[in-house]
């Protein structure tokens, strides 16, 4: 869900059908809905007021983030709250961390913030922190200040470990007003290409202390998703993102396939190549269809 300040939002996103801006007593509606669907738990965004050249907005305890996190949990006590970390939302760039004055992106510098901003999540009540960054280093980093701060047993790390650079974004960014101002992310998301890689990274954020592990996007790299799912005793869980889910409501409303069939046929899938969970913007249209 896409958090906004405000109260009483309810925003739709042109490129993105069945997908909207919520302000937090929105999104908590949505969360009870969910939950009463059965659905096992939501993912938050958020879109703040401010941006900035750091993204200082992102660690603010009465950001969007954390202030629907706060509400859900008072609302829906059981359900599982994850949350999204990193700085793209936030950035007055659109980049998902801090830039050098020659525009490229600061790997190093960037690891504190985001820290800090699982810090934040985990304070507000978030059972899961996701960094989806990709700056090498995040996880140790993001681990290390979790236990510091004393939410070593409260917050898991579900690591967007094997992120492709990839064109199926593009709902997302509309969403999240996050498309890179200049330059792309192609110098720290994963050649589309690289299969070697994306296990390599996978394996990494796992020795750097990942509860997790995610690969990003799910349909169109299952094979990637099964090679990470052997390699590892970690719960593996895949994301099947907005251009995938945009790809299927838009044929669906022209005609060309049948929505439910379609898309309950797309998550079979998923789950066939071995994810543990799945992260869907149709969650609760599929929770309805199965529970028929």
């Amino acid at each position: 869900m896409f958090v906004v300040p405000g109260e009483d939002r309810r925003e739709a996103i042109a490129t993105f059908p069945g997908v909207a801006h919520m302000s937090t007593d929105v999104a908590v509606a949505e969360a009870v809905r969910g939950a009463s669907r059965g659905i096992g738990g939501v993912l938050l965004f958020g879109l703040p007021d401010l941006k900035d050249a750091i993204g200082s907005s992102a660690w603010d305890d009465g950001g969007p983030v954390q202030a629907a996190t706060r509400a859900i949990r008072a609302a829906v006590p059981g359900l599982v709250i994850a949350t999204d970390v990193c700085l793209c939302q936030y950035t007055d760039h659109g980049h998902c961390g801090v830039l050098h004055d020659d525009g490229t992106v600061a790997n190093d510098e960037t690891l504190p913030l985001l820290a800090r901003v699982a810090v934040s999540h985990a304070r507000a009540g978030a059972d899961i922190v996701a960094p989806s960054d990709m700056m090498d280093g995040r996880v140790h980093a993001i681990r290390a200040a979790l236990d510091e701060a004393g939410h070593a047993e409260s917050a898991a790390i579900l690591s967007y470990s094997t992120k492709f650079a990839s064109a199926f974004y593009g709902p997302f960014r509309d969403a999240a007003h996050s498309a890179p101002q200049r330059g792309d992310r192609k110098t720290y998301q994963m050649d589309p290409a690289n299969a070697r890689e994306a296990l390599r990274e996978s394996l990494l954020d796992e020795a750097e202390g990942a509860d997790m592990l995610m690969v990003k996007p799910a349909g169109p790299y299952l094979d990637v998703l099964a090679r990470v799912v052997e390699s590892t005793d970690l719960p593996v869980a895949a994301y099947q993102v907005s251009g995938e889910h945009a790809a299927l409501r838009f044929a669906a409303a022209n005609g060309a396939l049948d929505l439910r069939s379609a898309t309950l046929e797309s998550l079979l899938a998923i789950r066939r190549a071995g994810a543990s969970a799945i992260m869907t913007y149709a969650a609760i249209d599929a929770a309805e269809w199965l529970d028929d």
